[in-house]
């Protein structure tokens, strides 16, 4: 459903990307938070949570509740799935069936919801080790999220920052883990730390072709680059992508610019991109997906297809957040050096940004062909 993945270029500076996989699309929208900005955060029987932005920041969010012709979305409805702030502090949002709450706090302790996770670790911090040290002390609870038909929150978060660190949040069986992340990739299930475990079974992996070999008397010799690859697991599997997304961001070339850094990582995230149909889980065979109630969900073999609804990239050294979703192959940028310049919030949809096709045909038409 997910992979997130950082890259360096040849100065270390960092990279961030992700792609997000449903099967159906959703009023996604991209919001803008300035510092000073006030947030709320509710748990059932608890005393609610308040905090204000001391970061600015942008990010993909989707409203908690079904839009409609009486039910308006408001800005508190707004909840990030993916954003990057003022200090190159990025924060994901994964799908990760198997989470589970039931945690145990006095009703007199304000507790955060894990809905809001995304708006109050971007709001609030710097740096990866703020984060980590701020959970150490803050309850938060998976909480029933009604566009989900009441699905207790069945995601895991990671958090990146400029300096490389990485970290995965996970709840599971009651108990929240806060693991450092030292590959920087993640998808979706298992637990994060099984997946570093069967990582371990791909040491042989690497990006020098070995293009010929002796068998016998016989000299096999590949007549084509790229069988490196080929320990490569084949499927879209979370299990699968993880190690893909492993090899991608290690193996590939670490350029001197941040602008070549960004077409080179997008070049990277190529490799994640869905098309719809690639595979059809059917839910009477046994597959599963993320249902959104009250949403139309499309009639035939497409309800059963997951596809790539977006893809961001992050330059968390320049402050740049790039976003493209599936109905284009160019991604819209977003500069928060300049965004941070405003004092109120700002909100557009994602459906809404620019898909604008460029037509070479007259260019190559007022071409100078060169001497016959």
């Amino acid at each position: 459903m997910c992979t997130s993945l950082s890259y360096k270029d040849a100065h270390d500076n960092v990279y961030f990307g992700r792609t997000l996989e449903l099967t159906v699309d959703l009023p996604y929208q991209i919001a803008f938070f300035p510092v000073g900005h006030a947030f709320r955060s509710q748990v059932s029987g608890h005393p609610a949570m308040t905090y204000r932005a001391k970061r600015a920041f942008v990010s993909v969010t989707m409203p908690d509740r079904v839009p409609g012709p009486e039910v308006a979305v408001t800005l508190p409805d707004l909840k990030a799935l993916e954003g990057l702030n003022d200090a190159g502090l990025t924060f994901s949002l994964l799908s990760y069936p198997n989470a589970a709450g039931a945690q145990s706090v006095a009703k007199t302790c304000a507790i955060l919801s894990a809905s809001d996770l995304g708006t109050w670790a971007l709001s609030q911090f710097a740096s990866v080790a703020e984060v980590k040290s701020a959970l150490a002390e803050q309850p938060v609870f998976l909480v029933p999220l009604q566009i989900l038909g009441g699905v207790e929150s069945p995601f895991h978060y990671v958090v990146h920052d400029a300096s490389g660190a990485s970290a995965v949040i996970e709840f599971h069986r009651g108990k929240m883990a806060v693991y450092d992340n030292p590959v920087g990739v993640m998808t979706n299930g298992p637990q994060f730390d099984w997946h570093l475990t069967n990582l371990d079974n791909y040491t042989f992996l690497t990006n020098v072709d070995r293009s010929s070999a002796t068998f016998g008397t016989y000299k096999a010799v590949q007549p084509d680059s790229g069988i490196a690859t080929a320990g490569l697991p084949a499927s879209n599997t979370s299990v699968g992508r993880f190690i893909r997304a492993v090899y991608y961001a290690q193996f590939a070339e670490k350029v001197a610019t941040p602008d070549a850094a960004v077409l080179t990582f997008a070049h990277v995230m190529n490799n994640f991109d869905r098309p719809r149909g690639a595979t059809i889980d059917y839910p009477s065979e046994g597959g599963g997906h993320m249902e959104v109630a009250g949403l139309d969900q499309p009639a035939g073999p497409g309800y059963a297809t997951e596809f790539t609804s977006w893809t961001v990239l992050a330059d968390l050294q320049r402050l740049l957040f790039f976003v493209r979703d599936y109905r284009s192959m160019n991604y819209s940028s977003f500069s928060l050096a300049e965004l941070a310049r405003i004092s109120e919030p700002k909100v557009i949809a994602l459906a809404s940004l620019d898909k604008t096709e460029i037509d070479a045909t007259a260019l190559l038409r007022s071409a100078k062909a060169p001497p016959a």
